[in-house]
């Protein structure tokens, strides 16, 4: 194609106006050099960046979606979407030398073409690209660096995952390079430029991917770059222009913003460094619980390297208790590692006499409220209460690896509990202490619940620490006390209780934030406390059955608000501990639950927080499921709640995206509505499974089973009435047992056939012509 023609096409899809022509442009000229004169165009550097952008997103597209083909022989795309051979030997001849000399924006782009090509050519047709990668890495020009091991981070994540004896064209390489990135970091230490640290950071990343490859013999100097790397300092704020502008870096650097501090390329790099090590203390910090081949090198790390290591993360963690700042993800890292030498004699002794005051100056200001949770609570509260509850959220917070370290030092070494608890309560009996302290000394002893409650010289003061300190935050002014309340609650849910008043009071406090709290963080907590009170405490129930439909209004209420998968939890197990009190007011949840659902779903899969939506979604069907189940003695409420369903299962039947999240849960509805009975609505049901089924084939017709069979056994008559019914299912069984589904889709189509021959034995079914396999 003609390089100008591709360009001016390329600039019309920017242009609302042109976009639609110039796209049906593009695809017409598909063809031999297309995709060639695309990477041409990304390389140019004479031509407009939005240009040069616009070329490679369609060249990803085409090398994401069609690069694989070149496996197949037989090949059924469409020839327009062919990449002809001339053109892929031509882009493995120049994509390396595109990703080193482009900007960011399009490199990341080409990052994404290059997996692809390795994926489906190396090394069965691109044995080259090993050889390009040594080349760039020996070069003196310090400007190819970080782009050639982009390239060699590809490869590596190719071959991540794959099984040790399918590594092997990897490590052959890497048997090559590894010494190579080793010379290349220690020429490049003590060049404090962000250049050079992108690089730094960029050899982590693949160290990291291909973990194994530290060895004893590369042990001793890759342990002393990582220490070096994390024990240096980070340029102060006022040097960091200096040396962003000297790496051509645009923009004064003097206001960087506290949040946009970790994406500066000193905190990335010291970031991945602590996960090297954290995760070489993970795996090999216990020579005992290490597979054979490592137990050697697990007993060298473990005595010759952990402990300096640790000297080194000390010191971050004094800089933190100096408030001195520290990226969020290097102080979690720290955390972690500084959790792995709790249990080791060898690190113990090292850090017996800083545990406390890692205690008291690092993990108890993490777990105090702070002025960022209050700036969220107030702008934007439903942030604040996914953020607490998003598992993601903790995998990576600090807040999280503190409250694991304070854990294990206080389970594992049994003087840090009674010092720690010796603080909490100092805190906690101070008229004058700040409530946000009183708010961490209670976040630290309801980490510490499960530890406290087994040890008698604690359990038996809980319920004194919850009448005495915890029960007056309910009547708190401050929203994220009364919510700390609730969730110390939640945490000592198993306690003894002696005065079943202070049950009592437990209760009531509990359930009256839920219905009357103006703040929804509190009342979320509330409900989770509620549930979990009631199902660890048997007096419990008893008390709360009298309010058990406000009860289940705010929960409702609040699900509806929040849209948090936690709290279908909770009303599914309200609804199990209340089935007799909950069958009266059944249709009016399901009710709500069904609009609920309906909004919930209004957010598409791809959408921002589409995941979460989704998760809450299946929550809700299942708790619609719940209460289906429950009122299955009480015939009048399951046909009210049979139309509601069927609204919600026609909704997902008749939308094939939501479908494939949502089938599994409306067919275990379906399956609950014919329990019973099969009414004429639900007959008319059938023929909407039998679309799914054609359209998504053997995937889902296990979960359909239990449902067929229902209209087998349950309404025998109806299915006989009318023969498209039999055909239907017969149509299903005959393309599991004559198409190659698996085993299990095959058993259950034969055991339905049976199930049909025994049930409708002698009414004439062996008159019907098209039961013939």
């Amino acid at each position: 194609m003609d390089p100008n023609s591709l360009i001016e096409a390329l600039r019309g899809t920017m242009d609302p106006n042109l976009r639609e022509a110039a796209e049906r442009q593009l695809n017409e000229v598909k063809g031999v050099n297309f995709t060639s004169t695309l990477l041409q165009v990304t390389m140019s550097e004479q031509l407009d960046l939005p240009v040069r952008q616009a070329g490679v997103i369609y060249l990803k597209n085409m090398v994401t979606q069609f690069w694989s083909e070149g496996d197949n022989t037989n090949n059924e795309a469409p020839a327009s979407n062919n990449i002809p051979d001339e053109d892929r030997q031509f882009i493995r001849d120049n994509i390396v030398e595109a990703i080193i000399h482009s900007p960011e924006r399009i490199r990341v782009q080409l990052t994404t073409c290059i997996h692809h090509m390795i994926k489906h050519d190396y090394p069965a047709k691109w044995t080259a690209i090993v050889d390009k990668i040594g080349f760039y890495l020996q070069s003196d020009n310090s400007g190819c660096w970080l782009g050639i091991l982009m390239c060699l981070y590809q490869l590596v994540k190719n071959y991540e995952y794959k099984k040790p004896d399918e590594r092997q064209p990897l490590i052959a390489a890497m048997q090559i390079f590894m010494p190579m990135l080793k010379d290349r970091f220690i020429q490049l230490l003590p060049d404090p430029s962000s250049d050079s640290v992108l690089v730094q950071k960029q050899i982590f990343k693949i160290l990291y991917a291909l973990f194994q490859l530290i060895n004893r013999q590369n042990l001793t100097e890759w342990m002393e770059i990582l220490k070096t790397v994390v024990d240096r300092d980070v340029p102060p704020v006022r040097s960091l222009y200096k040396l962003h502008r000297l790496s051509g870096f645009s923009g004064c650097t003097l206001q960087v913003d506290e949040d946009e501090r970790p994406e500066l390329p000193w905190w990335k790099c010291k970031k991945w460094a602590l996960h090297i090590l954290a995760r070489l203390f993970e795996r090999y910090g216990s020579p005992g619980n290490t597979t054979k081949e490592y137990t050697e090198f697990a007993e060298l790390f473990l005595k010759g390297y952990a402990v300096a290591a640790q000297q080194v993360l000390l010191k971050v963690l004094y800089q933190y208790k100096e408030m001195q700042y520290v990226a969020p993800r290097v102080l979690q890292q720290t955390l972690n590692y500084i959790n792995q030498g709790i249990a080791h004699a060898v690190t113990w002794k090292n850090l017996k006499p800083h545990i406390q005051g890692i205690i008291q100056d690092v993990v108890f200001p993490l777990m105090c409220y702070t002025d960022s949770d209050e700036e969220l609570w107030q702008e934007d509260p439903y942030e604040y209460i996914r953020m607490k509850f998003d598992v993601f959220e903790d995998f990576i917070s600090p807040t999280t690896a503190a409250q694991t370290l304070l854990y294990t030092a206080c389970n594992k070494r049994k003087e840090v509990l009674q010092k720690t608890m010796g603080f909490c309560y100092q805190i906690l009996t101070e008229p004058t202490s700040d409530p946000r302290k009183k708010d961490g000394a209670l976040h630290m002893i309801g980490s510490l619940a499960e530890i406290l409650l087994k040890k008698k010289i604690y359990k038996d003061q809980m319920e004194f620490m919850l009448q005495n300190h915890v029960f007056p935050l309910f009547r708190s002014e401050l929203g994220y006390m009364r919510a700390r309340a609730c969730w110390v609650l939640h945490y000592f849910c198993e306690v003894k209780f002696k005065s079943d008043q202070n049950l009592q009071t437990a209760l009531e406090l509990t359930r009256l934030c839920l219905i009357n709290d103006n703040e929804m963080p509190v009342k979320v907590e509330a409900a989770i406390a509620l549930q979990v009170l009631i199902s660890n405490q048997e007096k419990a129930k008893e008390y709360i059955t009298p309010f058990i439909r406000p009860v289940m209004q705010a929960l409702l209420h609040i699900v509806r608000e929040t849209e948090n998968d936690d709290l279908t939890n909770v009303i599914q197990k309200m609804i199990c501990e209340y089935s007799e009190e909950v069958t009266p007011i059944a249709v009016e949840m399901t009710q709500h639950l069904a609009m609920t659902f309906n909004q919930v779903i209004q957010t598409g899969p791809d959408e921002e927080g589409g995941d979460d939506k989704a998760v809450t979604a299946m929550g809700i069907l299942n708790t619609i499921d719940t209460l289906l189940s429950v009122v299955e003695d009480h015939k009048e409420i399951t046909q009210q709640l049979e139309g509601i369903c069927l609204q919600v299962i026609g909704t997902v039947l008749q939308q094939h995206v939501l479908g494939e999240q949502f089938y599994e849960e409306i067919l275990s509805l379906a399956h609950s509505l014919t329990c019973q009975q099969v009414s004429p609505q639900m007959w008319q049901l059938l023929p909407l499974v039998f679309e799914v089924f054609q359209q998504d084939g053997f995937d889902y017709f296990t979960d359909m089973m239990p449902l067929l069979h229902n209209y087998v056994t349950v309404d025998t008559d109806t299915l006989l009435s009318d023969t498209k019914y039999l055909e239907i299912i017969y149509s299903m069984c005959k393309k599991i047992l004559t198409g190659d589904p698996g085993e299990d889709p095959e058993c259950h189509a034969a055991k339905l056939l049976e199930v049909i021959i025994l049930q409708c034995k002698g009414r004439g079914i062996d008159q019907v012509p098209f039961l013939t396999l």
